[in-house]
């Protein structure tokens, strides 16, 4: 009698056809979102480019396609490297006065500029690890940063080495917590900051990837 508990033959197949389908779907898509791009901006912009070819080169559609489009790209690169050197501080300033004014539309542009702000390059510098540590009480545990192992007058007043951790509120990190914290109740995570700011932005949604290792877990 076979064991209720082995996956029928139908089950497998159906099983590994999904593993090759999910295996195949990114591609898939990439190389449908680039075939699109091609056939629309390569195609709107292919009659520009076509007289300057040779007649018998040009029932190469595809090649021509992606030849404009490439060239559409390079153009809106050089645009906007001379944009963001050139015109760019004033139109954007320009711009962010004006959306400024629009009810409701100000207030999701300052949210997006605060957090890019937050965690841009610059920024994030300022995060040097992510801790596990006990907030708000006893046993609940939340995902902090680490700023600064730096002792001044506020470890001195406490005669403890306190570590300075921020504490981001989720999904918007851009507000939080500053805490001192005694370093033997910090817990020093493996992940970057980036995965980190993952975390915490989709509220525990996305978790990163860890493998652990012997002293990790002994630890």
């Amino acid at each position: 009698m076979p064991d209720s508990l082995t996956p029928s033959r139908f089950a497998l197949l159906r099983n590994a056809f999904l593993s090759g389908f999910l295996l195949l779907a990114p591609l898939f898509v990439t190389c449908w979102v680039f075939l699109l791009l091609f056939e629309n901006i390569g195609g709107f912009f292919r009659p520009v480019l076509l007289p300057f070819v040779p007649e018998q080169l040009r029932e190469y559609a595809i090649v021509w396609n992606i030849l404009a489009t490439a060239i559409v790209i390079v153009l809106i690169t050089l645009l906007g490297y001379v944009s963001r050197y050139v015109l760019g501080k004033y139109f954007g300033g320009l711009a962010e006065r004006f959306i400024q004014t629009i009810p409701g539309v100000s207030g999701v542009y300052n949210t997006v500029k605060q957090i890019v702000a937050t965690f841009g390059t610059q920024n994030r510098n300022l995060f040097s690890k992510v801790v596990l540590v006990e907030f708000p009480r006893k046993g609940a545990h939340t995902i902090g940063f680490l700023t600064s192992k730096a002792q001044g007058e506020a470890q001195a007043r406490v005669g403890k080495e306190l570590w300075t951790v921020f504490i981001p509120t989720t999904p918007n990190p851009t507000g939080g917590y500053l805490l001192l914290i005694p370093k033997d109740e910090i817990i020093e995570l493996d992940m970057n900051v980036g995965d980190g700011m993952k975390l915490v932005i989709s509220g525990g949604a996305v978790i990163p990837p860890w493998k652990p290792t012997a002293t990790t877990i002994n630890n």
